[in-house]
């Protein structure tokens, strides 16, 4: 049997943004390979919260959410994972909270997000009534389940005509040509899409732009609530690390009293939020720590925190913990993506915040048209796409972004 060695698009890399550029090229009719060195999708794909957190999004990474939203549907429908269009909320336990709130409603208004008061706030959510000085509500966020939505993908392009080559590392690159450990693969367009390993591949583009490791404590409990958790759940500390919160003139002053009230969660890095599963478990994360190379070991202190934390919001004394993973994307100061195109028809795609689900439907589209409206330059512009940093006032407080 003759083995097809030539394909319109090679894709390196199964993460969900790999997936999505396979899925894009397939819906154009492209022939698309994938190659990964894993024998499965892996890694932050699947070590994620499931997420899509769209309306807290800004600039090109709002553009991508919003145009992704109806490709997570479709796919939901076509590969047969779970999903649900439960929208996010925002829970505000201290009158500068509170405050951010109601500058991103005032901003963008009703249809991107709803204020709520004390009283609504308690009616929607199971969390304790200590503090609790209002809400928001954002109605256009989805949920997928992050264990089987990528995997799902993975099986439907490739009973869908995508050749996946598992096992299978690229080491090198030329134009038209993908060199792997099994052999040669030609393409006329590749996509390298290897989240955090991009510095095995392409150094000089990692380091360039700052990109190094980040590994994230979250864990999966089950606790006695007063009832159903219905939807992601953000709080304070969610208002400092999206870029959709980044210019309200209320970001600086939260950060300057987190800052002082909770030093030791700054230098955690924490970001506290929930996010309920179908079989009612609760994803609970999550702490941060960036280096080149992610150390394998994790502190008890950082899951005490979210332990502590997670008492505190919901009033409970029990949580039955029955997973701890830690959790490893790519991240960099300052950008939320870094797209380069090192060869002629070789473009590096990589979310260098915690942002990839999110994003990767509207990116992947995006950069698939650009090929198709200009098929014989087959070179996307070479741009480390820089979204707007949150303006905090501690630089370990900024828009680091988190799972979804």
């Amino acid at each position: 049997m003759r083995v097809r060695t030539h394909f319109d698009v090679v894709v390196v890399g199964a993460g969900i943004v790999g997936l999505a550029h396979a899925y894009h090229a397939l819906q154009q009719g492209m022939t698309v390979a994938v190659v990964d060195h894993a024998d499965a999708v892996a890694g932050a794909s699947v070590q994620n919260f499931g997420h899509a957190c769209i309306s807290a999004q800004s600039g090109d990474a709002l553009t991508y959410a919003q145009a992704g939203r109806r490709h997570w549907l479709d796919l939901s429908q076509k590969a047969g994972f779970w999903s649900a269009e439960t929208g996010t909320h925002c829970l505000a336990r201290h009158d500068d909270e509170f405050a951010v709130l109601q500058q991103f409603v005032d901003l963008h208004g009703p249809e991107r997000a709803r204020l709520l008061d004390r009283s609504e706030t308690l009616d929607r959510l199971p969390v304790s009534g200590d503090g609790v000085v209002g809400g928001m509500y954002m109605p256009d966020d989805l949920q997928v389940d992050p264990r089987t939505a990528a995997p799902s993908i993975a099986r439907w392009l490739e009973m869908s005509g995508v050749h996946f080559h598992w096992r299978t590392a690229a080491t090198s690159f030329e134009p038209g040509v993908v060199h792997t450990t099994r052999g040669r693969l030609a393409a006329d367009t590749v996509f390298v899409t290897v989240n955090h390993d991009i510095d095995r591949l392409f150094p000089d583009y990692a380091e360039d732009g700052g990109l190094v490791r980040c590994r994230l404590h979250m864990m999966r409990a089950e606790l006695p609530l007063k009832f159903a958790l219905s939807t992601p759940l953000f709080t304070g500390w969610s208002l400092l690390r999206y870029s959709g919160f980044a210019d309200l003139p209320g970001a600086p002053l939260l950060a300057e009293r987190l800052r002082a009230e909770f030093p030791d969660y700054v230098e955690l890095d924490l970001h506290q939020m929930y996010t309920p599963q179908p079989d009612g478990s609760i994803l609970i994360g999550d702490i941060h720590f960036r280096d080149i190379t992610a150390p394998p070991f994790q502190s008890e202190a950082g899951f005490e925190v979210l332990l502590r934390e997670t008492r505190a919001i919901f009033g409970v004394d029990r949580i039955d913990v029955t997973e701890r993973w830690q959790g490893l994307y790519s991240s960099a100061p300052g950008s939320e993506f870094l797209l380069a195109t090192p060869t002629p028809g070789v473009h590096i795609v990589t979310v260098t915040t915690g942002i990839g689900m999110t994003t990767s439907m509207g990116l992947a589209e995006t950069n698939i048209a650009r090929i198709l409206e200009d098929p014989d330059s087959r070179a996307l512009a070479q741009v480390a796409s820089a979204q707007v940093p949150v303006t905090v006032a501690d630089p370990t407080l900024r828009a680091s972004g988190t799972r979804r």
